[in-house]
């Protein structure tokens, strides 16, 4: 296999990728917190990785993709504090928590089905697996970095020498930060809830050892990555934000639980913004998927406009970025039409040269560096503008489009009338002759039919008129 090279934010560089079991990869996405809409900022995430686990397969691993919904329990701070998210959901559309998880898992999945992202293997619920996270939470109880305070159950990071490495924290200068403290029974600031027990109107709770309450918000992604791909897995995702406190609580609780860090590569993107901002609800900036295809985009238009950034790199969204990617998108579809109306017209090539090569090596080549999903397409636009047999150029492009996800392969070629393309010739005779009444003549006649015709230095294009 082709050596992979991924940017560890642990390392904090680029490191060749070495799977944990040869040929089979793990990965754990940070999934929606289903409270609201998913706007094209957290679409922008999942559409990076669904390219990674693309890429992963399209290289000949076996990988299996688990994703989190945070139904419960998250805060509208990442740490301990502020109002329940799914509360906050259920207070402004006047219906029950359990209601706002399923409306909006829907909206989540729609979105993720209308940018073609690949569903996850597993798309694992919060609330489904709280005898998971209690199970957890007694194995780093039992392992001494546990203490009770008047919240509830609270890690003792103390007990955890390295909990400020991985997101090279400040503690000291975190400490003097600090303007409230929600719990002065905590030993430091940054000790982090495991399991909640303080508040008794809390609509969603659940009995366990340590009295009536709901897990903290962190312990639901160790639980449930380690119940579908092992104590060790390969990859864990998320967006850049998820560093300073999420990841490296998680971190802390595989260290607690098992001695040791659950994943072996932690893989983070940056974000999408808008006018230089971060896409969010409090902003009032949100636009989703829905909303584009409301205004009459191609929702594999954002897709496109996605690929031409790195995932660590993010990337400005703006409505003239995304006219731009669809009209790019409607370009690479026919091409990819006038590709396969020719191959349904000759006969198979037989001659994949060293120059078929190239274009593959390299298309690969770009996306094991780090996922340069943006070189990866220009080489697509490279190979479309070779001088190679049409048949093979539709064979790399669909191939290409495996990883690429823009499903170029299922446009549907238009039948072109035996009538049209007779006068698409005769016109072509006229031009050469400098007969232009009669090339006009011709043209008029196919117009008649429901055809135009675009003139190119590769020849006429025959397109239905819309």
């Amino acid at each position: 296999m082709i050596d992979i090279y991924l940017t560890n934010t642990q390392a904090r560089k680029k490191e060749k990728f070495t799977p944990l079991k040869p040929s089979k990869v793990g990965i754990y996405s940070c999934g929606p917190t289903v409270y609201w809409n998913q706007h094209i900022g957290h679409m922008y995430a999942y559409t990076q990785w669904d390219i990674l686990v693309r890429f992963l397969r399209s290289a000949g691993y076996d990988v299996t993709w688990v994703m989190n919904i945070t139904d419960v329990g998250h805060m509208s701070s990442d740490e301990d504090t502020g109002e329940d998210k799914m509360e906050k959901g259920a207070k402004r559309e006047g219906i029950s928590v359990w209601q706002i998880a399923d409306k909006y898992i829907e909206q989540f999945k729609d979105s993720i089905k209308l940018l073609n992202i690949t569903p996850p293997d597993t798309l694992c619920r919060a609330t489904e697996h709280i005898e998971d996270q209690i199970d957890l939470i007694k194995k780093i109880e039992a392992k001494g970095f546990t203490y009770k305070t008047k919240t509830g159950l609270v890690f003792d990071t103390s007990k955890f020498p390295g909990y400020a490495d991985f997101a090279r924290l400040d503690l000291l200068k975190q400490q003097a930060g600090v303007r409230v403290e929600v719990d002065p029974e905590k030993k430091n600031p940054w000790d982090f809830l495991l399991w909640v027990t303080n508040q008794p109107a809390h609509l969603m709770q659940w009995d366990s050892p340590w009295g009536k309450g709901f897990p903290g918000w962190h312990i639901e992604c160790t639980a449930m990555s380690v119940k579908y791909l092992g104590e060790r897995f390969d990859i864990h995702t998320g967006g850049k934000e998820h560093i300073a406190v999420h990841h490296t609580d998680e971190i802390a609780q595989g260290y607690g639980a098992f001695g040791h860090q659950t994943a072996n590569v932690w893989l983070h993107n940056d974000w999408l913004t808008l006018k230089g901002e971060k896409i969010s609800k409090s902003l009032g900036n949100m636009i989703t998927v829905q909303d584009l295809l409301a205004k009459g985009y191609d929702p594999l238009a954002l897709r496109y406009l996605i690929l031409n950034s790195n995932y660590r790199q993010g990337i400005s969204f703006t409505w003239e970025a995304l006219d731009s990617a669809q009209t790019s998108l409607n370009n690479l579809r026919e091409q990819v039409v006038s590709l396969k109306a020719q191959t349904q017209r000759t006969t198979l090539s037989q001659e994949k040269g060293a120059k078929i090569d190239e274009y593959r090596d390299a298309f690969i080549k770009a996306l094991a560096d780090d996922l340069n999903v943006t070189k990866a397409l220009a080489t697509l636009w490279e190979m479309l503008k070779s001088n190679i047999p049409s048949i093979d150029k539709y064979d790399l492009a669909l191939s290409f489009d495996e990883v690429l996800g823009l499903k170029i392969g299922e446009v549907n070629v238009v039948e072109i009338p035996d009538q049209v393309k007779k006068l698409v010739e005769k016109r072509e005779t006229y031009r050469k002759e400098q007969d232009f009444a009669k090339s006009d003549e011709a043209r008029k006649k196919i117009n008649e039919l429901g055809f135009t015709i675009e003139d190119a230095s590769n020849g006429p294009k025959i397109k239905p008129i819309k």
